[in-house]
């Protein structure tokens, strides 16, 4: 019986201990979701009631009615899809190439990799701006892309690595010896057992560049992202506005991790039917 209840008492520890930030970490969003779907008057009452009463789109279509809200938030859409696109793109194949090849100063360049984050983004705004001025990037959508593609490779290499690392090379040489080439092993072979871990790294790459702020409020001044926006009109803004806009900044970021978590779940062994 003391053996019993101490299972139970551990077990309900360890409940305990994945909750409690489970709690931290969806109770801000289900507040702001629900300030979101209030109606103008009843964001301003207090106390506010946990479950609401009435169900409104009226700050939302506040929100959107805004100028330049709904430019802001396609060019957050395209900005991150050109982030994401192009960091797998390189990042993937130069991964690949650390894990399975071995060369003079291999831990040396994974350092200097890791070292281009060491360098933050206040340092480099003057002459980041003066150098996409010169080059005509400044104020576009692809010299913030562009940006974010720098700040999330290096970690996008160094992950894919470690994920390529964990796949069996046998497999790869087995598939060039039944007429594969190096490309086909790789992407026949590697590529799909590699899958749940890119997974977790696009997750990584998209939520950085959606949520990235001062690159963004720097770079652009007519063609903003949408934190980029916000951050602007933050002060002067309602509290309506405040919330509908923490709840347009959420709700992309989720949607990618619910379209991803299949992989996700693959990876820690969880299969999803």
């Amino acid at each position: 019986m003391m053996k019993s209840g101490t299972w139970f008492t551990s077990r309900g520890l360890l409940y305990l201990a994945a909750l409690i930030p489970a709690l931290y970490i969806l109770i801000p969003i289900y507040l702001i979701m629900v300030m979101a779907f209030s109606p103008r008057d009843v964001v301003y009452d207090y106390p506010k009631p946990i479950i609401p009463r009435q169900i409104s789109t009226e700050t939302l279509s506040f929100f959107l009615s805004s100028f330049g809200v709904l430019d802001s938030v396609r060019n957050s859409i395209v900005v991150a899809i050109l982030t994401l696109a192009v960091s797998l793109v390189v990042g993937a194949p130069a991964g690949y190439a650390l894990a399975r090849y071995v060369f003079r100063g291999q831990d040396s360049f994974r350092l200097m990799i890791l070292a281009t984050r060491a360098f933050p983004i206040v340092i480099l705004a003057v002459p980041l701006v003066v150098t996409y001025i010169r080059w005509g990037l400044d104020d576009t959508v692809f010299g913030v892309a562009l940006l974010h593609t720098a700040m999330a490779l290096p970690t996008t290499i160094l992950v894919t690595s470690s994920i390529f690392v964990g796949v069996s090379s046998e497999l790869e040489e087995a598939a060039m010896t039944m007429g594969c080439s190096r490309f086909g092993a790789f992407r026949r072979v590697a590529l799909p057992l590699a899958l749940p871990g890119l997974a977790a790294s696009a997750i990584f790459t998209f939520v950085l560049s959606w949520n990235e702020v001062f690159a963004a409020a720097i770079l652009t001044v007519r063609n903003p992202t949408l934190p980029a926006k916000l951050v602007v009109q933050l002060n002067q803004s309602p509290i309506p506005f405040k919330f509908a806009g923490g709840f347009f900044i959420l709700i992309p970021a989720l949607l990618f991790m619910l379209f991803v978590r299949r992989y996700l779940f693959s990876l820690w062994g969880v299969k999803l039917k």
